[in-house]
């Protein structure tokens, strides 16, 4: 009997040994309104043009809009998976561009209060997407709450989304600030959304890297910077996300250059355990 359950236990190890393991891309920013949900879905959509399996998670749980950007009605959510009345492959739906979306819950409690059996709930429910997929990324709400952080931490690449205007890249630098404070080899870089220049994105990346630097002992990556492009407003009125709508306009450019990078290995898992035992780990702290 003891032999037994010996060898299942290895059989176990050996299967989660194997499994996939998800790179996972967490999209933050310190403030809202600088695009942030914008770069996740048209982001999702180059990295699932590449051929890869490709599933964008809204986790903001406070203002989720990701369906919003791609004209889907969704009749379920992550609300539903929390409450164990969905599986979490049933409320996962395929998006223009070709990667799959799990719909954020408007309105949810803060992950702080929810119930010991329902973070459970969640944290195995999108084990199975990180055992699936290439790529997940993961919409995360504006601001440092335990919320974002608790997807922040345990990613494997931190996308800070930033504008040129002074209150974005204060915030901006506060949520990398957090994300310093933390003992990881976790990846943190850069995006400056809605330049008015080539310039205005490396200046703005060069500040706050260089404070970064300077009093976190980080060294944050340049994730380039994508231009105030008017179809981007075209595109977000159309509800169709603008690499689709405007695939040759200079924003989609630049984030299929972003993509091409992730990609190239910038966002390669560097921690060897999975990022929903991460995920647990901090729930329980």
């Amino acid at each position: 009997m003891t032999a037994l359950m010996d060898q299942a236990t290895h059989l176990r190890s050996l299967a989660r040994a194997t499994a996939r393991q998800a790179t996972v891309i967490a999209i933050a920013s310190g403030k809202g309104g600088v695009g942030k949900s914008n770069i996740a879905v048209n982001l999702s959509i180059r990295l699932a043009s590449a051929g890869k399996d490709v599933v964008l998670l809204d986790a903001d749980l406070g203002l989720a809009n990701a369906d919003v950007l791609c004209n889907i009605d969704l009749p379920c959510n992550l609300a539903h998976v929390i409450s164990g009345k969905r599986d979490i492959n049933e409320v996962m739906v395929k998006a223009p561009g070709g990667f799959r979306l799990i719909g954020g819950a408007s309105g949810l409690a803060k992950m702080a209060d929810l119930t010991e059996s329902d973070r459970q709930r969640l944290v195995d429910s999108l084990q199975q997407i990180e055992q699936q997929a290439d790529y997940l990324v993961i919409d995360t709400g504006a601001g440092i709450s335990p919320n974002v952080l608790s997807f922040t931490r345990a990613a494997d690449h931190v996308l800070v989304v930033t504008t040129p205007e002074p209150t974005a890249i204060t915030d901006a630098y506060a949520v990398i600030k957090v994300l310093s404070r933390d003992q990881s080899d976790r990846r943190v870089s850069l995006l400056v959304n809605q330049t008015l220049s080539e310039r205005e994105g490396e200046l703005v990346y060069d500040r706050i890297a260089r404070v970064a630097r300077q009093f976190l002992n980080i060294n944050l990556l340049d994730a380039g910077g994508v231009p105030d492009d008017e179809h981007v407003v075209l595109s977000v009125r159309k509800r169709t996300p603008f690499v689709l709508a405007y695939p040759k306009c200079p924003a989609s450019v630049c984030v299929s250059q972003l993509a091409m990078r992730l990609a190239s290995g910038v966002a390669s898992p560097v921690q060897p355990e999975g990022f929903f035992d991460r995920m647990s780990r901090w729930f329980r702290r």
